[in-house]
């Protein structure tokens, strides 16, 4: 089942690469912030690379601006993380998290199977606000649309 709002973020260790790969617990992301963690199918997919992230790249700004942290999840493994984040000119503090084996997507119930078009288990599109790791709203999309996980709708959801 989809986490729902007024649920906790699943306790899960995930990935980043700064300077190493480094592990990081979701408590450790959550606790005392607002956050918005949007998750994408794929690092380097048309829409993901096109679209979604750099959305939240052009309104960066205006998320931390509401106090409001950023984190980008994807099924890859960091350093396909770390080189999507270099392509597309991610700012600082704008985290890319991996989550390599699914456990937080698979937990949160947010999986899908695109086996179908070569790409194993992945993370379904969407974007979920987070207060202190409670989840306060989730937008979850279609298979294979792109309309309520934007950074644009997002911003017209959470407060200001």
């Amino acid at each position: 089942m989809t986490i729902q709002r007024g649920q906790r973020i699943p306790e899960i260790t995930l990935n980043r690469i700064r300077q190493g790969v480094e592990k990081v617990d979701t408590p450790t992301l959550f606790q005392a912030h607002k956050v918005v963690l949007f998750g994408v199918p794929g690092a380097f997919t048309p829409t993901c690379s096109e679209r979604h992230l750099p959305g939240f790249i052009k309104h960066f700004d205006e998320f931390r601006k509401r106090g409001v942290e950023v984190y980008c999840v994807a099924v890859n493994d960091p350093f396909v993380m770390k080189a999507w984040g270099e392509s597309l000119h991610v700012p600082d503090g704008l985290q890319l998290l991996a989550d390599g084996s699914a456990e937080l997507t698979r937990a949160m119930g947010l999986d899908i199977d695109l086996s179908g078009n070569g790409m194993g288990l992945r993370s379904r599109r969407y974007a979920l606000y987070a207060v202190d790791g409670v989840v306060q709203d989730i937008w979850v999309e279609a298979p294979g649309e792109f309309k309520v996980s934007s950074a644009e709708q997002v911003l017209q959801q959470i407060p200001a």
